[in-house]
């Protein structure tokens, strides 16, 4: 007997990140048949849009033959994929009506890449853990801070709401559908077809590298930081950073040092410190390859500066997270 077809809806909002929705979906594509012929046989989808209308990506394309939002009922899961609209304040009354009818009906809600905004608008996420990009955190904790907003995952599921970071991270929550749905070999067809050589758990670690400014009021410190967070690979002098920021290099060592007792260039140090502290334990990459990844002029000056600041040279860190792991059982995503 042919097993009933899973049935997804996707809303795609204005400014929808292509990585997240196109990875989303090509997942469910490749599931949905054998072969990768596209045809809608195990899976259906449906991909929509609040008035039917058509959307445009954050990278300018253009998203048409979109349906306007369908009952829920006609789903088993409804993804809602966003983008760079969310930093409009202004929530759509009518997607926020037809979420909570969702909600009611007992559809489960996938909220991709700031998708999760809207779930969060809607007032359905309570108090539960949620996955959010680490570049949009400060933001989500800013609008929602009642809701438990984390990064250090790439995917969160609390049964009948799953977040994840968006990007590639959106093809991970479709392969652990995928997987609870019709069993691991499913997951690992579409993984075949996608060039992939696993299944990343849900507990990875985003590769976030940011500061906790819960304390920090000054906006001036919170910019001055993202740009650093967001330019982590290049070499930045303070004098961009102040530039930037739009005061002087003394200025703003002044600043970090009544803010966050630390200067600038110290700051964005101990901040590549932690990026070379996750490739450490998350990749086998060699310790030169990881220093030249995190801008340093050579392995032993990289060993200096890592030991420094967490009192254990690279190969200890990297030696203590291999035998904690291989000391406790793999994760149980539910």
């Amino acid at each position: 007997m042919t097993p009933v077809p899973l049935r997804v809806g996707i809303v795609i909002l204005d400014q929808f990140t292509l990585t997240a929705f196109a990875g989303f979906l090509d997942v469910l594509r490749l599931g949905a048949d054998y072969g990768g012929q596209s045809r809608q046989i195990h899976i259906k989808w449906t991909v929509m849009s609040m008035d039917g209308k058509d959307r445009r990506s954050s990278a300018g394309t253009l998203m048409t033959e979109l349906q306007p939002l369908l009952d829920p009922k006609q789903f088993d899961y409804i993804a809602i994929c966003g983008g760079n609209s969310y930093i409009e304040r202004n929530p759509s009354t009518p997607l926020i009506d037809w979420l909570q009818a969702a909600w009611e009906k007992k559809i489960n809600l996938l909220g991709i890449c700031t998708g999760t905004f809207a779930l969060a608008q809607a007032q359905l996420l309570g108090a539960q853990p949620v996955c959010v990009h680490w570049n949009v955190l400060d933001e989500f904790i800013r609008r929602y801070p009642d809701v438990h907003a984390r990064v250090d995952s790439l995917f969160i599921d609390t049964g009948k709401i799953i977040t994840c970071a968006g990007s590639t991270a959106a093809i991970d929550l479709a392969l652990h559908i995928l997987k609870r749905h019709f069993g691991r070999e499913k997951a690992q067809q579409v993984l075949r077809h996608m060039m992939l050589h696993n299944i990343r758990p849900a507990r990875l670690p985003q590769a976030h590298f940011i500061a906790s400014l819960e304390h920090v009021q000054d906006e001036r410190v919170h910019k001055a930081v993202a740009y650093i967070e967001q330019r982590i690979d290049d070499k930045l002098r303070a004098q961009d950073i102040a530039q930037y920021v739009g005061m002087s290099v003394r200025q703003l060592e002044r600043l970090f040092k009544s803010e966050l007792a630390t200067s600038p260039t110290r700051f964005f140090r101990e901040l590549r410190l932690e990026y070379g502290k996750w490739w450490l334990t998350n990749t086998s990459d060699s310790i030169t390859q990881i220093a030249m990844n995190c801008g340093f002029a050579d392995t032993p000056h990289f060993s200096r500066e890592f030991k420094r600041y967490f009192a254990q040279s690279p190969n200890q860190v990297r030696q203590e997270h291999q035998l904690n792991n291989s000391q406790t059982s793999p994760l149980h995503v539910p």
